[in-house]
């Protein structure tokens, strides 16, 4: 028997830079209301840096979760990408941050690590607010779930089984997720 495919999903941005903190907004989502199998692991990576280049060589399969902006599209918008198509532009759809997932594959490619991968980004409203401010704009915190529900959806197509933490059910295609009405709307 083969050994399950081994996903790491890093949820990338700067959860006191308004909808920068989209990454994390999603982090937080996943771990409150979801029960992720042990092949998969979740990371609140902040701004991603060189430093997981490690967990490259752990991986069969990467997703990065962060903000985009420049696409011309609606706050709350949510994109897939390949990694090398969103390092592609240097303004539209670009990642916000400096080391982008097709950053990261590169480097861990000259150390000899492989690995399949996709991104997963929304278009933002305001990501550079004058004052550190925590929280979301309310059309981009009202996205969040198309978000989590994006990247759960893509573990469900990969074979991965994820549950729901509350009822215990088993995450299928068509299946919808439920923000916790305890986090109330916007920002926080």
């Amino acid at each position: 028997m083969s050994r399950p495919e081994r996903v790491i999903v890093f949820c990338v941005g700067n959860r006191l830079m308004l909808d920068d903190g989209v990454g994390p907004a999603v982090f937080d989502e996943l771990c409150a209301a979801y029960v992720l199998p042990d092949e998969v692991e979740l990371l609140d990576v902040g701004c991603m840096s060189l430093s997981m280049v490690d967990k490259v060589d752990a991986a069969d399969y990467l997703v990065t979760v962060d903000a985009v902006d420049g696409t011309g599209e609606e706050p709350g918008t949510v994109f897939e990408f390949a990694p090398e198509d969103m390092a592609r532009h240097a303004g539209a759809m670009a990642s916000l941050h400096d080391l982008k997932l097709v950053d990261l594959f590169d480097a861990a490619s000259l150390l000899g690590y492989s690995a399949e991968g996709k991104c997963f980004g929304m278009q933002v409203e305001n990501r550079t607010p004058e004052v550190v401010t925590m929280g979301l704009t309310p059309r981009v915190y009202d996205a969040v779930p198309h978000l989590v529900d994006a990247v759960i959806a893509d573990l469900v197509l990969r074979g991965h089984c994820v549950k729901h933490k509350d009822t215990g059910d088993v995450v299928a295609p068509g299946w919808h997720h439920r923000m916790r009405a305890e986090d109330g709307p916007g920002l926080q």
